[in-house]
């Protein structure tokens, strides 16, 4: 017996491991490493992990994993920045039965991920499952604020407004519900290729508002819709009154709904319906108009969603 045979190919993981070096030159050994950027008087790091669910098997379907990676560096990211962090690190890590080349794709997305969100991508695991029937992701992500610049939703009061920013579709969740209607055949992948519109990855705006504009919260809106993640940066005892009048849903959405009787409650509790990011900021001065303009001028849309109460 041989450990190919019984299902890890070492020389072809040895390959790829130096493939990916002449990508990112420095990975390779046991651990990465990080320098503290100077500057900081008492920085904290701020963490988080996630994966991208059932997304993985629409690449499947669609024979196209170049960039679920993106996915994966997103989900991460657009959560460790809620509390004003700056992005600093990506870690990865890929199950598979063989290591080939949709497995590169999916590194290829990773590294432009990390790209996008300005970090950098320092080490990973590529772990091959000889009784893996499909391939699975996990990522790690590494960021860094000053103490007293934390965004922990504290200073959040009654009347404060809660401005939305456009998703690029459905992200990374509500997919095994999307499974489930294409194996029903309620929906066609050939008919909805933007399912596979990757995620999008906030952190180079919301760094840009960070500087510019008083920013009370954020929220990233994930799986549970607005509906679970809004809340996740209010103080105890405030809700926000969530208009869904308040920006046109995208049509995508709307095939999703028609296709599967879905009813508008569930709609909300799955899907982001068009809402990817959230912010609250202050009511005084009108300084929403002055966001709504700033986001648009970076290439985005906003619209006001809703005021705290």
């Amino acid at each position: 017996m041989d450990y190919k045979t019984s299902g890890v190919d070492v020389e072809k993981g040895r390959e790829f491991v130096e493939e990916l070096k002449n990508k990112i030159p420095t990975i390779g050994g046991f651990n990465g490493m990080v320098e503290i950027p100077s500057g900081y008087e008492n920085p904290v790091l701020v963490s988080g992990t996630d994966g991208v669910g059932t997304k993985i098997n629409i690449c499947r379907i669609g024979f196209d994993y170049s960039t679920i990676g993106i996915d994966l560096v997103a989900m991460c990211v657009n959560d460790v920045i809620c509390s004003g962090a700056k992005p600093l690190y990506f870690l990865d890590y890929i199950s598979t039965k063989t290591i080939n080349s949709k497995v590169t794709e999916i590194v290829d997305g990773i590294i432009k991920g990390c790209e996008i969100a300005e970090m950098d991508l320092i080490g990973g695991e590529t772990a091959e499952h000889y009784r893996a029937i499909d391939y699975d992701l996990a990522g790690f992500c590494t960021g860094i604020v000053e103490k007293n610049e934390i965004i922990d939703g504290r200073y959040i009061r009654a009347g404060d407004v809660v401005i939305g920013i456009e998703s690029s579709g459905l992200h990374s969740n509500g997919y095994t519900l999307i499974n489930d209607m294409i194996f029903l055949h309620k929906i066609f992948y050939k008919e909805m290729p933007e399912l596979l519109t990757p995620t999008t990855i906030y952190s180079p705006l919301v760094q840009l508002l960070l500087d510019e504009f008083p920013i009370l919260g954020m929220s990233h809106i994930t799986g549970g819709g607005i509906p679970e993640n809004l809340p996740r940066c209010l103080p105890e005892g405030l809700t926000v009154d969530v208009n869904y009048d308040a920006w046109e849903r995208p049509e995508l959405f709307n095939k999703i709904q028609e296709a599967g009787e879905i009813d508008e409650e569930e709609m909300r509790n799955v899907f982001n319906l068009g809402i990817g990011f959230c912010l609250v900021v202050p009511s005084e001065a009108k300084a929403e108009n002055y966001i709504i303009n700033f986001i648009q001028q970076h290439g985005m849309k906003s619209w006001v969603i809703g005021e705290v109460k």
